[in-house]
């Protein structure tokens, strides 16, 4: 996808800025890198807290999410967006256990150990599959930044088991290429726009299409989710511009991205997160071959 860039298309007559960004990582072990994406996010109004929401996109895999041992969400059903929620600032060990599993017994299918969350985050985490088909937990900052009167801001993250995607708006191109699991926003007119997802350089549609609402000074999240096998769908979010804590519709799944120029404090990026996030995730695609 290479680095940051900005363009200007014009879908229908309707002027879009688009803004690509460039992935941090892109595999299940990349998820320590939790520490970097709440390191490096602006804080927010509130000194004492994070907000944090959770998108489950594992197809047919009901899962209970624990946060340092503590059940945090309780059977969670695929293409569900969890949030947000709102926790102290401070380290977590977060795991995904299946859900019929007693108290966080046995393997958990992923994890992530020690993960800073500073107050005042705002991202969304998702649990989803790779392009290759493997679990994964991704990170994304949730852009919070001004957006014009009478505009919203459309981010659309792949997150899907599948290969490069465009994306369209009322028939024409608006977002080209776009892999697992990068993000890619445009600013357009608030109101109703009509969107599917194709397989790029082609007309094949894979999602949609469907009717989504950008609101006006706000950030509509789109996830393409889904494997071949389990079907493919959107899911849909929405973060006030400004706001810490952001809305949801239930859907989805998500992926790691984040802007090129974000400050890099790795000192929170441990080895052991990786470690652990890394082990889990080969652990789980192994029991589903």
């Amino acid at each position: 996808m290479g680095g940051k860039y900005e363009m200007t298309v014009h879908p229908n007559g309707r002027n879009v800025t688009v803004n690509k960004t460039r992935p941090i990582a892109l595999t299940a072990g990349a998820t320590g890198a939790f520490a970097l994406l709440f390191a490096a996010t602006p804080a927010l109004a509130d000194t004492h807290t994070a907000t944090l929401s959770v998108l489950h996109a594992i197809p047919e895999t009901p899962v209970d999410v624990y946060a340092n041992g503590e059940l945090l969400i309780d059977d969670f059903q695929p293409g569900t967006l969890a949030g947000p929620l709102t926790l102290p600032g401070g380290e977590y060990d977060l795991a995904l256990y299946p859900a019929d599993a007693e108290d966080a017994s046995g393997d958990p299918l992923l994890q992530a150990m020690d993960v800073a969350v500073p107050a005042g985050a705002n991202a969304t985490v998702a649990a989803h599959l790779t392009e290759a088909g493997e679990p994964a937990l991704t990170p994304y900052v949730n852009d919070t930044s001004a957006v014009p009167a009478g505009e919203g801001r459309l981010t659309v993250r792949h997150v899907a088991y599948a290969p490069a995607v465009d994306v369209r708006a009322g028939g024409e191109v608006i977002i080209d290429g776009l892999v697992n699991p990068n993000e890619e926003s445009v600013t357009v007119p608030a109101g109703d726009v009509s969107a599917d997802v194709v397989v790029a350089g082609t007309d094949t549609v894979a999602i949609g299409p469907a009717d989504l609402t950008v609101a006006e000074g706000a950030n509509t999240i789109v996830y393409a989710w889904g494997s071949a096998d389990a079907g493919y769908a959107f899911a849909t979010q929405t973060v006030q511009a400004g706001a810490s804590a952001p809305s949801g519709v239930p859907g989805g799944s998500a992926g790691l991205a984040a802007d090129e120029g974000m400050p890099a404090p790795l000192v929170g990026l441990t080895v052991a997160g990786l470690a652990a996030a890394a082990f889990a995730g080969r652990k789980y695609a192994t029991s589903r071959v």
